[in-house]
């Protein structure tokens, strides 16, 4: 069942068959319709997920406007630190935009799990790494990149998005609208014909 997750925590750390089968222990697997929310602002945030398959889309409501801040496929793993870490009401949700598989753990299991094997929590301190490091390089490209650079960086490192998400989302990660969008697909694609 955990196949795919215990393949993920052997290939960043080293662990024994025993070792492995915490995860069996700790873990949980949720099923996820398209729409369903995995988190819903005002509620704390109480878990880590892995999505197993499927896409999960970040966003925050400001001024009573969608603000998507990332999209995550299968392979990635998802939640809200600040909520998490502080035992806090999130601002964040997390929506589900087909039908998802997660692999969670809660947590109270998480420092278990911590406690009982300690290579987890070296494997959680590179997830919180990773983590870090993806939203600073959010934070940099929509403060210094043109709407332009962003949409090719996208297209380059997240190719699948524009096959399995909607037009609307893509714009709101991008920071720019719909039409915004349409002009720059359009300019792009005339500029990479010969």
């Amino acid at each position: 069942m955990f196949t795919k997750l215990k393949a993920h925590f052997k290939s960043k750390v080293s662990l024994t068959e025993n070792e492995l089968e915490l995860i069996d222990k700790y873990f949980e697997v949720r099923d996820f319709k398209k729409k369903d929310f995995l988190l819903e602002s005002g509620k704390a945030c109480d878990f880590i997920g892995y999505i197993e398959k499927g896409t999960i889309r970040h966003f925050h409501i400001k001024d009573g406007e969608e603000n998507t801040c990332d999209i995550s496929f299968s392979g990635h793993w998802i939640t809200d630190f600040q909520s998490f870490t502080n035992c806090c009401n999130s601002v964040m949700n997390l929506q589900v935009l087909e039908e998802t598989t997660v692999f969670i753990i809660y947590k109270e299991n998480l420092y278990k799990l911590y406690k009982e094997c300690n290579k987890y929590e070296t494997f959680g301190r590179l997830m919180a790494e990773q983590v870090a490091q993806r939203a600073t390089e959010i934070a940099m490209s929509l403060s210094s990149d043109k709407p332009e650079e962003r949409f090719q960086k996208l297209i380059k490192t997240q190719p699948e998005l524009f096959q399995r998400i909607s037009q609307k989302y893509i714009a709101n990660l991008l920071g720019i609208k719909p039409e915004s969008l349409s002009r720059i697909r359009k300019r792009i694609l005339s500029n990479s014909k010969p």
